[in-house]
């Protein structure tokens, strides 16, 4: 896997950094989120949605929901949270499918879902303190 990382100072700059990173995936991409409660997961998808063309200011957590759907100018963007579930209950949700078609999948506590694909892309947020994020960018090679 190969890695970048990026240092943000505040909400903005984090929506900012998921909003540049949204133009470097294609179809099908699988993005999937690690980091604390609060570490700007939701943010950072907020800039992805922007990136592809949807209405980011609507990005919320979908934590009681589970998945939201984003409709983006040329591709639809779905964002699963799974911080509720555990993993036999992520099991029967069928991200498989979601997986296998022609959107953009970001999720959110990642680390519950057996079934990760070996392509998807490892997104790493740490919160640094006073109000500063490092997001580290992995993508297979």
């Amino acid at each position: 896997m190969s890695a970048d990382a990026v240092q943000t100072a505040g909400e903005e700059e984090t929506v900012a950094a998921g909003e540049a990173f949204a133009g470097t995936l294609s179809p099908g991409a699988v993005v999937l989120l690690y980091g604390q409660l609060g570490a700007g997961k939701t943010a950072f998808v907020r800039g992805l949605a922007r990136g592809l063309g949807a209405a980011g200011d609507g990005v919320s957590s979908p934590t009681f929901t589970i998945i939201h759907e984003y409709a983006g100018s040329t591709v639809t963007l779905y964002h699963v949270d799974l911080y509720r579930l555990d993993p036999p209950e992520v099991d029967d949700l069928g991200l498989e499918e979601l997986v296998g078609g022609e959107g953009i999948v970001a999720i959110e506590w990642a680390d519950r879902w057996r079934g990760r694909p070996d392509d998807a892309i490892e997104v790493r947020i740490e919160d640094r303190g006073e109000d500063r994020r490092e997001i580290a960018i992995r993508r297979a090679t």
